[in-house]
């Protein structure tokens, strides 16, 4: 095998998101629920016959040597030569990127986690999942999950992970058109820091049209950017509507596709929007077989 074409790196969605307090490192403690949907970018992975990793596609604003993707595929060749004590043959990564950056939709996370896993799989390195989750982790707390691949209650910083049911449904999802810096929304000085530990099984007793918990980030992130605070009060008007992750994505379920077409004929001009369906397992499990 020399190459693996059309890999997904699906969006998710934080279905609620609350801050339980912070660690003495800095680190904030959350619990919250990852839903993965079936919309996202598409990667590419051809080998190369040297040892170099680079991304042919060009993303204004997104160095090659900083993407997430190069530096997901340099830690793996690392632990490859590592363990084996032969340096892997490099890749050429190419993606066909729909996710916006600082949406809140785990866009380079996502994109991470898929190279982690292709690559495992073209290199034959053998990484079990929760070797790949170990390695990504230092990248960004979201990875874990898309390795984990499945719908999943977090605690933890986000890497403490356990299979959830969620309900069968599709999202409206809404792009405000601001680029939301996680930092800022985790530095605010306003940012709630005690909300009460829930259960898992709190979360499961909850249907679609009745959100559960909150976004404890979204009250700081509709202050500093104003379009957040747009989007959720229009959305509103047509379900649950709120902010995932640290923003700037604005989401409400809705039961039906035909439901969703119904909400996304009325979104104003200003915004991009889409929608998408809930998935239980990260789409590239199919491809790669059952279980990394």
């Amino acid at each position: 095998m020399t190459e693996l074409k059309n890999c997904p790196a699906p969006a998710k969605l934080n279905l609620f998101l609350h801050v339980n307090g912070r660690r003495a490192d800095g680190y904030h403690l959350l619990q919250t629920v990852f839903q993965i949907l079936d919309h996202g970018d598409t990667l590419h992975f051809t080998l190369r016959d040297d040892s170099a990793l680079r991304r042919v596609t060009d993303l204004p604003g997104v160095p090659e040597q900083s993407d997430l993707i190069i530096r997901a595929a340099r830690l793996l060749q690392a632990e490859v030569l590592r363990r084996t004590g032969a340096l892997p043959r490099g890749v050429d990564i190419a993606i066909d990127k729909v996710l916006p950056m600082g949406g809140g939709v785990g866009g380079g996370s996502s994109d991470a986690a898929t190279t982690l896993m292709a690559l495992n799989r073209l290199w034959n390195a053998g990484l079990n999942k929760q070797e790949l989750m170990d390695l990504g982790l230092p990248l960004g707390a979201d990875i874990p999950f898309f390795i984990f691949g499945e719908t999943a209650f977090a605690e933890g910083v986000g890497e403490a992970l356990q299979p959830v049911s969620a309900p069968e449904c599709w999202y409206v999802v809404i792009e405000p058109g601001v680029m939301v810096p996680t930092a800022a929304i985790f530095g605010s000085e306003h940012l709630t820091r005690s909300t009460p530990v829930v259960n898992i099984t709190d979360f499961s007793s909850h249907s679609i049209t009745l959100g559960f918990g909150k976004n404890d980030l979204q009250q700081v992130a509709t202050k500093l950017f104003p379009p957040v605070a747009e989007a959720v009060e229009w959305l509103g008007a047509y379900g649950d509507a709120r902010m995932t992750g640290s923003g700037a994505c604005v989401f409400s379920a809705v039961a039906t596709e035909a439901d969703a077409d119904a909400v996304l004929a009325k979104v104003p001009a200003q915004w991009q929007a889409w929608k998408a369906k809930a998935l239980h397992r990260h789409p590239l499990n199919e491809i790669l077989g059952a279980r990394l």
